[in-house]
């Protein structure tokens, strides 16, 4: 019986997932958690096969969570599902350590199928997401300039990029409006750039945000 816990800040969406887990032979929620703190007591007094991780959350982002997991109990899966598209996310999640990445707009279908497949070992990604891999262990060094944010910081830009205000970030990571100014202003530094509209078409053009 494979063994899941479930993270994630919206009681409908862990509602959703475990409707899902349930209805397959062989696998089984025994746990869950609304926060990234909640996670880590959760998985450490109660062991689990896979965790599926939630990547925007208040308080401990999963980024952080899936760190310290992985620092942890290196050996146990996390597979990460967000409603933020592959573009954003995915790769800094497998570079953290995490064993798959999946949207919430696909979890319906592709679920089951990646918990089964971290579970042996194996990573999950899309086809397009293994092409963009490939393509970029195949030589390609022209890295993005986003690549010199840390994930906290890129994960502000593209709320920022969203049109999300200072303290509309504020909220919906659980951090102080002081906190995400600072990492406003270190995202200009290291951007080179002067104001949030700049921010915005820089993301737009790297395809960060629709």
């Amino acid at each position: 019986m494979i063994k899941v816990v479930v993270v994630d800040d919206h009681a409908v969406v862990r509602e959703g997932l475990k409707r899902i887990i349930a209805e397959n032979v062989g696998m089984t929620v025994t746990a869950e958690a609304g926060d990234g703190n909640e996670a880590l007591r959760t998985i450490r007094s109660q062991p689990c096969d896979v965790v599926v991780l939630d990547i925007t959350m208040p308080n401990k982002s999963g980024l952080d969570v899936l760190k310290q997991l992985h620092a942890e109990s290196p050996r146990l899966p996390v597979l990460v599902l967000s409603m933020h598209p592959e573009d954003q996310y995915a790769v800094r999640v497998l570079r953290a350590g995490g064993a798959g990445y999946l949207t919430k707009e696909t979890a319906p279908a592709k679920l089951v199928q990646a918990i089964r497949k971290v579970v042996r070992g194996g990573k999950y990604v899309s086809p397009s997401l293994a092409e963009k891999l490939v393509y970029d262990l195949g030589g390609n060094t022209d890295k993005p300039v986003y690549e010199v944010l840390s994930d906290r910081e890129y994960q502000v830009l593209c709320l920022i990029a969203s049109g999300k205000t200072v303290s509309g970030i504020a909220d919906e990571l659980g951090l102080s409006v002081k906190t995400i100014s600072t990492y406003r202003v270190r995202i200009l530094e290291k951007l080179n750039m002067k104001n949030n509209a700049e921010i915005t078409r820089y993301a737009i053009k790297e395809g960060l945000v629709d």
